[in-house]
């Protein structure tokens, strides 16, 4: 990945669904640390509502940075076809895709955009689901698919590509921020 040709994909982290998700302030603080470092970076990025009239809208503090979100009733965000349309005219190549629940809207969607041709990476330490055993299934079948999983650190880090800019000071920071306990 670099910050060339990769985008961010934010996955239904919405008000009814996230009470449930294991470590979800951990989730959401990496969710938004991934925003803020692509925002830094200039990586476009993306993000997607499941039913928000039932599962109610993005949380306010990663809304804020997204903006207007497309809504889906299908679990995989291949539902919003010209979320991705749009990256591809951005000749993106690299999609890290982050929200929940790991093992439904997630994972259906890593598995679609695999199939459609795209490579994806998956911070495991920013995606969540209610159950442990659902998280950590959904995690290996994604890898066994041919995603890619890493982390929130090393995915700034490998986005930033190189120490001594601007940048690099910015995302050092969102690195060396205190997490949620």
């Amino acid at each position: 990945m670099s910050a060339h040709d990769t985008a961010l994909v934010v996955v239904d982290v919405q008000e009814k669904l996230i009470p449930s998700i294991h470590d979800r302030e951990r989730v959401v603080w990496n969710v938004r640390r991934l925003l803020d470092g692509a925002k830094v970076l200039g990586l476009p990025t993306a993000g997607t509502e499941q039913y928000p009239k039932g599962l109610g809208p993005t949380l306010p503090e990663l809304a804020e940075r997204l903006g207007p979100l497309p809504w889906k009733l299908t679990f995989s965000c291949t539902g919003c076809p010209e979320v991705f349309k749009r990256l591809r005219e951005q000749n993106v190549r690299n999609l890290l895709l982050c929200g929940i629940e790991t093992h439904v809207c997630l994972q259906q969607t890593v598995l679609d955009l695999l199939a459609d041709g795209w490579r994806v990476f998956v911070p495991v330490d920013a995606v969540g689901a209610r159950h442990a055993l659902d998280h950590d299934t959904a995690l290996r079948r994604m890898e066994s698919a041919g995603a890619v999983l890493t982390t929130t650190e090393a995915a700034l880090f490998e986005w930033c590509g190189a120490a001594g800019t601007p940048e690099f000071k910015e995302i050092s920071r969102l690195v060396r921020e205190e997490g949620p306990e």
